[in-house]
This record gives structure tokens, C-alpha cells and sequence, in this order.
């Protein structure tokens, strides 16, 4: 294979908006103002629900939560460009598609605290969303199975012939070492399925740089070995990270095949409400990319567009909380799940041997509740 050229699209960086607020207007969306808003009111949304529930977690409420602070924007302009047909494979930071694609805020939250309002009965870890109602799968811990998900749920729908079905997995940059990133685009370009694969870069796995997982000048130019095209997006410029994932999906539609999207961003907080980030990255470089927020940058545009002042900031900041506000104190109310659904969905008809476990059960009284 030929060297690639400086200016390729795995190795450059695509970029509408600018950290000023203002555009290139020849690579910008058409986007009009109705829809500019609602982006900025799915970003400032997430931000304030990452504020609510690392303060419930903090208070003991909640057993972890992964914010997506820094990041809001890739997710967000994937779930705004796909279809209701489509499938979503996440990561641990993309949960909020499910909210843009209309899953109940309280459904979504009552899966943090695992009570009888979550619809995955209690039985995942705090963060691992799923939703069939939004064609949401969870993601796992071991982390790197979605991709191979994802392309093989594509593969299935091209084989079945549902042309108008795209799947989209995502992906951290540290994942990327794990072999099922290779299986994954190596099958993609293959098979050439319709999907799109997303790698959220933000620049730390737990404590470990990007630099340490690849020598490759981006992790976009890894597609190229395995036949996919490959692309680098400014993953803090949603208008930028809108224009590269809708083309791709829609190329994907199209029956044109997979696209590995790199989106450079940067967790802006701790890995989880388990991490102390402070143990080994510097806070200049944490500053440095506080400046590149994808949430204020956007408003910067929108604000120089005349489409949001401080007032109307404010007054959408002040519904925003309170709607989440009165959520979490809704799902706070539910009751906790009996002991007893620990024998349930194992199989369709419950064998003697778990009927015997749960009599078992049944006959010990429940520790008392603190």
C-alpha cells in the first residue's frame, strides 16, 4: 500500500467549528435553527444529569456512574442522525443516545440505582444501559465485545435484507488493543456490512495515555489495513462530528459499506466514580482541554448566531434541572427488587433445582435494610 497523503482524512483532523464559536461554512450541516437547539439542549441535559448523579453517588445513593462530561457531542450527533430501525452497540459513554431516541429519562435512570423501575431487572452493573425500545445493546466491562456485536448484527441485517438498517459501535481508545477491535474491522471490511464504528479517543484508558496503546500516527489510519475508510474527526465540535457520522451512516444505508470514525476528544473528569485522575495525568493538560469544551464552544456559535443569550441559558438550565430533579426523586421512591426475582428469566420453565434454591431462600428472613 502506498504511503498515505498528509492532508488524508485518517490523518488530518475534520473540523467545522472552531474553539471561537465561529465556522467553516462550506463544511457546515444544514442544519436549521430548530435543530442547532435541540442539540444544545440534548448536551446541556447530559452535563447537568452527570452533575446530579456523581453527587448521588458521592452521597451513597448510587453504587457508580461514568460520566460523559467532554464527550457529549459524537454520541449525541450519532443519535440525532440515525434511524428508529437502527442498532446501537455503546461503550460507557454513549448511554445518552438512548435518551435523544426517546427512552424515559426515569427507565434510564432507575438502571443507575437498579430498582424495580430499571427494565434490566437490577441485573447490570450501574451505566450498562439497555433498551430495546431504542434498539440499545449494553455494553460489557471486558471491554471490546461491542465492536464485533455490531458487525456481526449489520452482517445479519444484510443478510436478512433489511437494506435500511444500520448498526453503529463504539469504542474507547484504549480498547483498540484488545483483539476484538481487530476481529471487528478486520470482518468489517470483509463483509462490508452496513455499519459504522467509532472510536471515542479521549486520550486516556483509566490511567493509560493513548500513547501507550499505538505507534500509528491515529488510530482512523488503522482502517486502512483492513480495507475501510477511515476518517478523523474533531470529536469536541458537534457540528463537525454531525456532518463525518451522518455521512457514514448514510453511506452505510446506501449499501457503500462500513467507516472507522476516530473522534478526538477528552474525558474532562475522572474515568468512573471509582478513579482519582489526579494519580496520574496533569491538570495543565486538563485545563488546556477544559478550554476546548464541546458544550461552551457550541454556544459560543449559538450565541453569535443570536440564537441563545445568558437569559435564555439560564432559563433553559433552570427546566432542564428541575425536570431532572423531579426524575430522580420519582425513581428514588421506587422500591427496591425482591430477592425472590433472583431465580427469575434463567430459563423459560424454572428446573427443580432453582425451585428447591428459592424455597431455600424463602424460609430465611431478609437482612434488614440500613
Amino acid at each position: 500500500m502506498p504511503p498515505l497523503p498528509p492532508d488524508h482524512p485518517s490523518l488530518g483532523l475534520y473540523q467545522v467549528l472552531r474553539e471561537d464559536g465561529t465556522v467553516d461554512e462550506a463544511k457546515a450541516p444544514a442544519l436549521d435553527d430548530d435543530a442547532l437547539l435541540a442539540l444544545f439542549r440534548h448536551m446541556l441535559r447530559i452535563r447537568l444529569i452527570d452533575e446530579r448523579m456523581l453527587m448521588r453517588q458521592r452521597q451513597g445513593k448510587v453504587g457508580f456512574y461514568g460520566a460523559s462530561t467532554g464527550q457529549e457531542a459524537t454520541p449525541i450527533a450519532t443519535a440525532v442522525n440515525l434511524q428508529p430501525q437502527d442498532w446501537v452497540f455503546q461503550a460507557l459513554r454513549e448511554a445518552v443516545i438512548m435518551l435523544v431516541r426517546g427512552f424515559p429519562l426515569e427507565t434510564w435512570l432507575a438502571q443507575i440505582y437498579g430498582n424495580s423501575g430499571d427494565v434490566n431487572k437490577g441485573r447490570q452493573q450501574p451505566m450498562h444501559m439497555a433498551g430495546r425500545a431504542v434498539n440499545h445493546v449494553s455494553w460489557s466491562s471486558c471491554l471490546g465485545p461491542q465492536l464485533p456485536q455490531a458487525v456481526g448484527a449489520a452482517w445479519a441485517a444484510k443478510l436478512r435484507g433489511d437494506d435500511d438498517v444500520v448498526t453503529v459501535g463504539f469504542t474507547g481508545d484504549g480498547a483498540t488493543s484488545e483483539p476484538d477491535f481487530h476481529t471487528a474491522t478486520n470482518f468489517a471490511g470483509v463483509a462490508k456490512p452496513p455499519c459504522v464504528l467509532i472510536c471515542q479517543n479521549n486520550h486516556w484508558a483509566i490511567s493509560v495515555p493513548s500513547s501507550k496503546q499505538t505507534a500509528s500516527e491515529t488510530f482512523a489510519v488503522k482502517a486502512h489495513a483492513y480495507g475501510l475508510p477511515g476518517i478523523r474527526v474533531d470529536g469536541n465540535d458537534i457540528l463537525a462530528c454531525h456532518a463525518v457520522i451522518g455521512a457514514a451512516i448514510e453511506r452505510a444505508r446506501a449499501g457503500e459499506g462500513p467507516t472507522f470514525i476516530e473522534a478526538v476528544t477528552y474525558r474532562m473528569g475522572a474515568h468512573s466514580s471509582s478513579d482519582d485522575p489526579t494519580r496520574y495525568r496533569d491538570e495543565a493538560e486538563v485545563e488546556a482541554w477544559r478550554k476546548k469544551d464541546p458544550v461552551l464552544r457550541f454556544e459560543r456559535y449559538l450565541q453569535q448566531r443570536g440564537l441563545v443569550d445568558e437569559d435564555g441559558r439560564a432559563a433553559l438550565e433552570k427546566e432542564l434541572t428541575e425536570e431532572i430533579l423531579a426524575a430522580i426523586r420519582r425513581v428514588e421512591e421506587l422500591p427496591m427488587l425482591g430477592r425472590e426475582t433472583l431465580f427469575d428469566d434463567v430459563y423459560a420453565e424454572r428446573p427443580w433445582h432453582l425451585e428447591e434454591q428459592a424455597e431455600e431462600l424463602n424460609r430465611h428472613p431478609p437482612a434488614p435494610s440500613h
